[in-house]
């Protein structure tokens, strides 16, 4: 090509070629500076360099750019000229959101700026670390870590018994008397790199705190020195500051102590369970010996404990979860484990561990009780301790570190009366060297005041040394009979179901009940359901409901059946209500509904096994006219820095029945004892109770009240020390041919209702006012018969109490009706015979067991540690593996 033909030389400014250039900078090629766009390796005419903007090399640009145009960055601009002024833009400290970067790069920070942010927090964390230990002083052991003893009082403020803490449940012992075996089971379960770490796990602490802060349930992941941190320095708070503390004091703690000397003071202060504070107190209380003697297994197994005692105690611990089957099976698996552990981190070789695994579980001794709390103390403190854990918000590691004053609701009068009214009536009746069938009888009570709820008194048991199970508290034991007031209070509350209306009737379409209804009290009287249909079971066979003694009464009030304690009109008038009601007025007088039977039939005749406290309780609210409050057994505590608890802030009294259902009750049961199976139980004032006896004569109970005391006494028969326990029948016992709730359950009430109530005004119970209508159930006639001559049946209630009530006999009647039921001369006629009405039995009678089908065979073995203790303790008699 001619030199004529070629481009002149462009402007220094660029021209199109250079806007071109400049244009494929987004592209990430940097464009030539202006000043050089005239600049070539060749020479043009009159020794010019040859330009290099022309169109040729435009086309290689574009090329090299992706044969595209983009848009110039704005970023760029800033980050090189001022758009407007061609001036350098100002660097920033943060470049971000990155200049230069189009689209979500310009949102990516540098590796720059992810290294400076890393930098900067670990140094402010280091910063702050360092402030903390220096401000952070590590506090005097011996004011946090001794522990202390509690101590109980009586109601009325005297001492009952200093327990608890101190030398009794915790002994420093120097770590060359703790064994190897116990040092390395600890090391491998706990902190497996003990020697070699700072004595701080940051994982472990990290995982508590978020926890802690999404408001989960707390855990640990602590080093051993963190933990020796906490027991000894420390409270036992789950807060984010204690947690921080616990952190700092470790660190400093890690880096100026023996490890041998942190190792010694966590297995000296650690809670192992059983009130036991160190490895040598949890030695005595599992296996009985000093701690030097543990074997490998044995110290395999206090390691497991520290997981949780509540847990891992084979004897079972407080709680649905911590029964006694459970905890052993817990305790098992975690007991292996540990073992195992050991021999993978090297403390122990492979072999070795397998063969104590081989060799077995090295099951733990039964717990003893402290000698200071033999006789009744044992079950009295035991009940405080329960109700503190289950409503003062103390746990039971707290309260067994001590440092408490206690001040039950208990009479000491009250508890030596009830203890002496039992050891009368046993000492006096009952020879175990004379009668096999002597052996093994039980007995339990319990007192508590109406419209406030104290437990005044309790009997547990013979000895809380020897019989560990508290016989006041759940046992399993049915009541029978006494569960009839139940019935009567709801069919007055809720009322008889109308058959016309229905299936699917409404409340309103009830009649309510008065005690002069009638209904069929023949033996074997066939159940019916409220319409009226046979109730058929689920083998679609009718039941046929037993009397006691197979008495048929004919039409009866039901008065008169309570008074005689006659089973068929309850079934059937408990059909007639509904079995949710009963169930429901007896939840409402204050039973618990752990303690209730399932429903069916025979619920309405006792098969339910609240406990003597419940029952006594319960049976308060028709005392009080219907006002319910729960037993309790504490009135205050206090601590060193004053009072932490006080019952009267936590008082909740409600009216569980209209105040003249619950007085037509006390109406109705005091005829039962003035008149009726309770005659024994008269002691010269006002006295409203009921008789209860159980299938195969299993058990028997008084339970009555005075408007200022309402008192129930059980009596049954269990081997509490058998391998497989279970109810024993007590016909025999005594020389008798059976045990009723009327013989030694009311001869007991009697006599210690006699001295409790000596000194204390004589008062009447309030009148009952009409109730209901006089309603007939099922096969009962709308016209009753005549009455005997002598007597007149009274369809009301007398409007007020009478010292002896008219008599209300039985609608058919029996010259021998009204005899004393303890007579021997009193014919089985009477329907009384000393007997608070069994449950069933030969005949299509109910079983009397919780659960199933009413012809089902009676519960005979006592429930597990897992059925629920009025405060949540212990419960139920043990069964021996």
């Amino acid at each position: 090509m001619s030199e004529h033909r070629r481009k002149p030389p462009q402007p220094q400014g660029g021209g199109r070629a250079a806007a071109r250039r400049a244009g494929q900078q987004s592209s990430g090629r940097r464009a030539a500076p202006a000043h050089n766009a005239a600049s070539g390796s060749g020479s043009g005419p009159h020794g010019e360099e040859r330009p290099t903007g022309g169109r040729a090399e435009a086309r290689r640009a574009t090329q090299r750019g992706g044969g595209r145009r983009r848009a110039p960055d704005p970023g760029a601009g800033r980050a090189g000229r001022g758009r407007d002024t061609g001036q350098p833009a100002k660097k920033r400290f943060i470049d971000y959101p990155r200049a230069g970067k189009s689209g979500f790069r310009r949102w990516v920070p540098s590796w720059k700026l992810v290294t400076g942010t890393f930098l900067f927090f670990f140094a402010a964390l280091i910063g702050a670390a360092g402030i903390g230990l220096w401000l952070v002083e590590v506090p005097t052991a011996q004011a946090a870590s001794q522990t202390q003893k509690n101590v109980y009082y009586w109601a009325d403020g005297s001492q009952m018994v200093v327990s608890g803490g101190g030398d009794l449940n915790r002994q420093i012992v120097p770590l060359d008397q703790i064994p190897k075996s116990m040092q390395n089971a600890v090391i491998s379960a706990e902190n497996a790199s003990f020697y070699d770490d700072s004595g701080v796990d940051p994982m472990g602490i990290a995982r508590a705190v978020v926890n802690m802060a999404r408001g989960g349930e707390t855990q640990s992941g602590s080093t051993i020195t963190q933990q020796f941190v906490k027991n000894t320095y420390l409270d036992q708070s789950q807060t984010l500051t204690r947690k921080v503390r616990e952190l700092f004091i470790s660190i400093k703690v890690g880096a100026t102590e023996d490890k041998d000397e942190i190792l010694a003071g966590y297995l000296n202060t650690a809670y192992y369970g059983r009130g036991a504070y160190g490895c040598q107190a949890a030695a005595r209380a599992y296996y009985d010996k000093d701690c030097v003697k543990l074997t490998p297994s044995e110290s395999a197994f206090l390691a497991a404990t520290l997981n949780g005692p509540n847990l891992y105690d084979p004897n079972g611990g407080y709680g649905p979860n911590a029964d006694k089957a459970s905890n052993t099976k817990r305790a098992k698996a975690r007991w292996s484990w540990i073992l195992r552990r050991e021999a993978q981190v090297g403390k122990m070789s492979k072999s070795a561990a397998e063969g104590i695994i081989a060799k077995g579980f090295p099951t733990p001794r039964d717990p003893r009780i402290a000698t200071n709390k033999q006789g009744q103390i044992g079950y009295l403190t035991e009940l405080a301790d329960n109700y503190i854990v289950a409503n003062a918000g103390i746990s039971s590691k707290q309260l067994h570190r001590g440092g408490y004053q206690i001040h039950t609701t208990f009479d000491r009068k009250k508890v030596g009366q009830l203890k002496k009214a039992v050891e009368k009536v046993s000492k006096e009746n009952l020879n175990p060297k004379q009668r096999d069938v002597d052996n093994y009888v039980q007995f339990g009570g319990a007192s508590v005041e109406p419209r406030t709820g104290k437990i005044m008194a309790i009997y547990g048991g013979k000895d809380a040394l020897e019989h560990y199970r508290n016989n006041a508290d759940y046992t399993g034991v049915q009541v029978g009979s006494t569960f009839k007031p139940f019935v009567l209070a709801a069919a007055m509350t809720d009322g008889k179901r109308d058959p016309a209306g229905g299936r699917d009737q409404t409340a309103t379409e009830r009649t309510q009940v008065s005690p002069s209804s009638v209904y069929n009290g023949d033996n074997k009287l066939t159940l019916r359901d409220y319409n009226g249909e046979v109730w058929l079971d689920k083998h679609n066979k009718e039941w046929h409901q037993r009397n006691d003694g197979d008495q048929s009464k004919g039409p009866i009030t039901l008065r008169t059946a309570m008074q005689f304690s006659v089973n068929t009109p309850f079934i059937q008038l408990g059909m007639d209500v509904g079995t949710d009601k009963v169930r429901n007025a007896a939840l409402q007088a204050g039973l618990s509904k752990e303690q209730l039977a399932e429903i069916t039939p025979s619920f309405s005749l006792g098969t339910s096994a609240p406990s003597a406290i419940r029952l006594a309780g319960s049976y308060g609210t028709f005392a009080a006219s219907g006002k319910q409050t729960d037993p309790y057994s504490v009135e205050r505590i206090e601590n060193k820095k004053g009072e932490v608890y006080n019952h009267k802030d936590h008082v909740k009294v409600t009216q569980a029945f209209d105040a003249n259902v619950a007085n037509n009750v006390t109406d109705v049961l005091e005829n039962v004892v003035q008149k009726g199976t309770g005659t024994s139980a008269q002691i010269g004032r006002p006295v409203a109770g009921k008789t209860g006896t159980t299938d195969e004569n299993k058990s028997a109970w008084f339970s009555g009240y005075t408007p200022q005391l309402s008192t129930s006494i059980g009596m049954w028969r269990v081997n509490d020390k058998a391998k497989n326990q279970k109810f024993l029948s007590m016909r025999g016992v005594g020389g008798q041919e059976s045990i009723h709730g009327a013989s030694y359950p009311a001869e007991i009430w009697a006599d210690y209702m006699r001295e409790a109530m000596k000194g204390k005004k004589a008062k009447s119970f309030p009148a009952p006012g009409p109730i209901g209508q006089k309603v007939f159930g099922n096969d009962a006639s709308p016209s009753p018969p005549p009455p005997t001559p002598s007597e007149t049946p009274s369809e009301k209630p007398s409007e007020t109490p009478s010292e002896k009530p008219s008599e209300t006999p039985s609608e058919s009647p029996s010259p021998t009706e009204t005899c004393d039921p303890l007579d021997p001369r009193c014919t089985e006629d009477s329907g009384g015979n000393g007997n608070g009405g069994n449950n069933g039995g030969p005949g299509g009678g109910p079983g009397g067991g919780p659960g199933g089908d009413p012809t089902d065979t009676p519960t005979t073995e006592p429930p597990g540690d897992d059925s629920g203790g009025i405060f949540g303790g212990p419960t139920g008699y043990r069964r021996e593996e």
